[in-house]
């Protein structure tokens, strides 16, 4: 069967189960209205934030729902796209909104090609900068092929998500680096008054940098650790500034970086910080009401 019209029987099907639990719902209502309120007929669904740090290897791939909004954060590396699929699907993903590339890696961008082919992609972002990779290259073509503009994010974007709920993006703040990493968003997401920073592959440059100009905006109780928990990240200005109660680091099992960096898990056990990783704990998904944080591991 052709992706096309799995994708139309899967949107269908789901469309017929919302259905079905509407029918359901209205005649519960109906009978037990002295009993239920509004909110708790309803469930208040759209009042929770799920954030998914998909596990992709050595790679970042995040998957984001909040409102009407799916939300995906890079997508990992070709060798491990099977996967990332796997555990996309499992989510009941209609479309994307928005995809965000951080920067132009291609453990970052190396599923962007089969995300495109799977899925309808209403926006999609990436840093003003451009990489001579053939990965680079397909992702483009995907872009082109799906019909839309690629938008760049920088310091200053800032993304509506619906009720409480917003992206803020602190970087690239220049237009040149030196290092490609340092092209990488780092950017806060918002729900209530729950705060995420997420920050791609930023190097100590781009973070300090971020610090100079937007410490006040920088506090979050989730932090993802730069560059897979690399030693060039995570510098003290920068993790000050966040003071994150949860930290999480996407990287892949025994890789050959050696991420993360005994500097990094020594900052991570200086500043007290309750850290997850994906090549521990595989899927990691936080969870928020606006107030509360949850955090579940896949093992």
């Amino acid at each position: 069967m052709d992706y096309t019209k799995e994708k139309s029987i899967k949107k269908y099907k789901r469309n017929l189960t919302l259905k079905i639990i509407s029918i359901i719902l209205f005649l519960i209502i109906g009978c037990f209205s002295t009993i239920f309120t509004e909110d708790t007929a309803l469930g208040d669904t759209n009042n929770e934030l799920k954030v998914y740090f998909l596990d992709v290897g050595q790679g970042d791939s995040i998957y984001i729902r909040v409102n009407d909004y799916d939300i995906l954060i890079d997508a990992g590396s070709n060798s491990n796209v099977g996967h990332l699929m796997e555990q996309l699907e499992k989510k009941n993903i209609d479309d994307f909104e928005i995809v965000i590339a951080t920067h132009p890696h291609e453990d970052h961008i190396g599923g962007m090609t089969e995300v495109f082919s799977r899925y309808d992609v209403k926006e999609f972002y990436m840093p003003p900068v451009v990489h001579t990779t053939q990965a680079f290259e397909s992702m483009l073509n995907a872009i082109v092929k799906e019909g839309i503009k690629a938008k760049p994010i920088k310091e200053g974007t800032h993304l509506d998500l619906g009720s409480n709920a917003t992206i803020d993006v602190y970087s690239p703040i220049d237009s040149v680096y030196e290092d490609l990493n340092d092209y990488s968003t780092i950017m806060k997401l918002t729900f209530g008054d729950t705060k995420l920073i997420f920050t791609g592959d930023a190097e100590s440059y781009a973070e300090k940098e971020v610090v100079a100009k937007h410490s006040e905006d920088l506090k979050g109780e989730v932090l993802k650790f730069a560059h897979h928990g690399s030693r060039t990240s995570s510098t003290d200005e920068f993790i000050k500034a966040v003071s994150p109660k949860y930290g999480i680091i996407c990287c892949g099992e025994d890789n050959n970086y050696g991420h993360p960096h005994k500097e990094t898990v020594d900052t991570i056990s200086k500043y007290d910080i309750d850290t997850y990783r994906t090549d521990k704990q595989g899927e990691i998904e936080v969870t928020s009401d606006g107030k509360n944080i949850f955090i579940k591991t896949e093992k």
